[in-house]
This record gives C-alpha cells, sequence and structure tokens, in this order.
C-alpha cells in the first residue's frame, strides 16, 4: 500500500502542482495529491502520512484536524502546535537568545480591549505609557507590526513619535510589537527545507511582488562567503529552534551583521512567478526530498518541546 502524501492549499497552484508531479516522477511508493478534509471525528483523522500545510493561517477550522491527525501519527509540515504558539515578540527574544542578530524590540499593550474588560482587569497594566523612552530607545524610523501574523497586514513605517501616537490609535484590539529600524545595504531571504537545506538569495523588499529575487542582484552587492555562511547558519538555529520544516528567513544586513526580521513564514511565498524558475526548482525538489523522507519514516509521537533544552544550552 503506497505512502500517502496529502497537500493543503489555498489559490496557489504552481507550486503544489509542482511537488505532486515531482514526486509521481520519482516513481516511489510514495504518492501525492491535494488534501480531502471532511467534518473530522476524534477517531478517525485524516488518512496521510504527511500533509503539508500551506493555508490553515488562513483557513483556522483546518488547525484542529491538522492537530488530530499528528497525534495519530501523521508527519505535518509545519507542525500546527508549534506553529499556532509562535509570535513574533517570543520569536525575536528567543532568536536573541540564542545569538542570532535581531532589532530591539518592544511589546505594546493593546490600545483597546472587549466590553468585559475595565480598568479593574487592566489594574498590572503600568500607565501611561512612555512613549517618548521607546522612541529614544528605538531611535526614528520604528516599525510596528501585529505580534501574530504576516503578508505585510497592519504593518506601519512610522517617523516621528507623533505618526507612532496616531498609528498606534487606530489599531484597536491588535496586539502589537515595535521594532527598531535597520538601515540595509544588503537583504537576504533563505528559503529552509526540512530545517537543514537552506539557499540564501537576494531579495529586495522595495521593488514589487514579482520582482524581488529576480531584481535584488541589480540593487546590491553580493554575498561574501562569510556573510552567506553566517546566513546559513542563523537560518538553521531559527528553525530547528522553532520546529519549522518549510519556512523563508530574512535578513537585513547593517555594517556586515545580517539582522533577523521575518523568520516565522509557515507558508513561504513559493510560487514560480516570484521565485523564478531556478529557486522554484529547488524548492520543488528539496520539499519533494523531505515529503518521501517523513512518510517512509512512518508515524512518530509529537515532538517534545524544545526551547528549554535549546535556551539552557
Amino acid at each position: 500500500m503506497p505512502y500517502r502524501v496529502g497537500l493543503l492549499v489555498g489559490r496557489e497552484r504552481s507550486f503544489p502542482e509542482g511537488l505532486i508531479e515531482e514526486i509521481r516522477r520519482r516513481g516511489t511508493d510514495v504518492t501525492a495529491a491535494y488534501a480531502e478534509i471532511d467534518a473530522t471525528r476524534i477517531d478517525r483523522p485524516p488518512p496521510y502520512d504527511v500533509l503539508v500545510d500551506r493555508i490553515s493561517h488562513d483557513v483556522p477550522c483546518y488547525q484542529p484536524a491538522l492537530k488530530l491527525a499528528l497525534l495519530a501519527g501523521t508527519r505535518v509540515v509545519n507542525n500546527p502546535f508549534w506553529r499556532i504558539a509562535d509570535d513574533k515578540f517570543i520569536g525575536t527574544a528567543i532568536a536573541q537568545k540564542l545569538g542570532v542578530a535581531v532589532p530591539k524590540t518592544v511589546l505594546l499593550p493593546s490600545k483597546e480591549y472587549g466590553p468585559d474588560i475595565t480598568s479593574g482587569s487592566l489594574r498590572n497594566l503600568k500607565y501611561p505609557i512612555d512613549w517618548r523612552g521607546i522612541v529614544e530607545e528605538l531611535g526614528l524610523p520604528i516599525f510596528m507590526k501585529p505580534h501574530w501574523g504576516g503578508g505585510w497586514r497592519d504593518v506601519h513605517k512610522v517617523t516621528s513619535l507623533e505618526e507612532l501616537l496616531r498609528r498606534y490609535d487606530r489599531t484597536a484590539k491588535l496586539t502589537m510589537i515595535a521594532q527598531e529600524a535597520i538601515e540595509w545595504t544588503q537583504y537576504v531571504r533563505c528559503i529552509v527545507i526540512g530545517r537543514e537545506e537552506v539557499r540564501p538569495a537576494l531579495w529586495d523588499p522595495r521593488h514589487g511582488h514579482f520582482d524581488r529575487y529576480a531584481k535584488a542582484s541589480q540593487s546590491m552587492a553580493p554575498l561574501s562567503a562569510e556573510l552567506e555562511e553566517r546566513v546559513i547558519r542563523d537560518a538553521r538555529t531559527l528553525c530547528r529552534a522553532l520546529g519549522y520544516e518549510m519556512n523563508t528567513v530574512e535578513f537585513a544586513v547593517r555594517d556586515g551583521v545580517p539582522y533577523a526580521i521575518d523568520f516565522m513564514n509557515s507558508a513561504p511565498d513559493f510560487d514560480i512567478t516570484s521565485l523564478g524558475e531556478a529557486h522554484f526548482r529547488w524548492v520543488v525538489e528539496k520539499m519533494a526530498d523531505l515529503c518521501i523522507r517523513l512518510a517512509k519514516e512512518g508515524p512518530v509521537s509529537p515532538a517534545p518541546m524544545r526551547w528549554d533544552a535549546l535556551l539552557s544550552a
């Protein structure tokens, strides 16, 4: 009986179809197809050996089914217990603890709360917030972003204390972080598969979505061997610590030092139109390697928590 790989996806087509075709082309006893998730019973988890999750961050009803599948022994990429526990603030703190350079980061209290929250509920919250002290510590400009989320939603670059306060006043119930802006000369995005396979590439966020890889070499110098070695090492460190099998890790390089900016992309952009042919082919081949290996390794119990062991090293 063949091993089954299921892909849980949204509107994307080039990557899932490329992966399905690559696994078929290998001619092994591993098959791949789009996953089907029915109304899930607790004693009938989705019948797959491996599930590749590309959409549960936007379709939350898949998340409990993925957790159930993992409990039943299915290998889930990425682990739903880990992914849902992550946030940008604690991720940045973990990175710093592990020796990866990160921007100075401050967690902000929410601007608004639900109707059941009164002043008595917030008795532990110091008030007023020392906004001027935050600006002096982080410097200007400052990036303000949700502590959990992606796709550049609700991310703001502010250039004054007054603008910071205006933007904060519009954040409603979101929990936000404020980060030092790294004025970079190079920007690197590392594609990481299976925590160990790392492909670093210049990536320029100032270009449009489809040109960020293609045109990066026109606006910045190539990576030195030393810098390439460091971003590969730091990308592995972060993915090992956070448990990501599929990720992109972004570094802004200032004065030769790569600062980790964005490194919790559970469903990174793998579309051929943005990656380009060479990066796309690498991703498809490495993901096929990973899925086939995980399927053949057989069912396992969920991995134990890693933070305590790594942070005490």
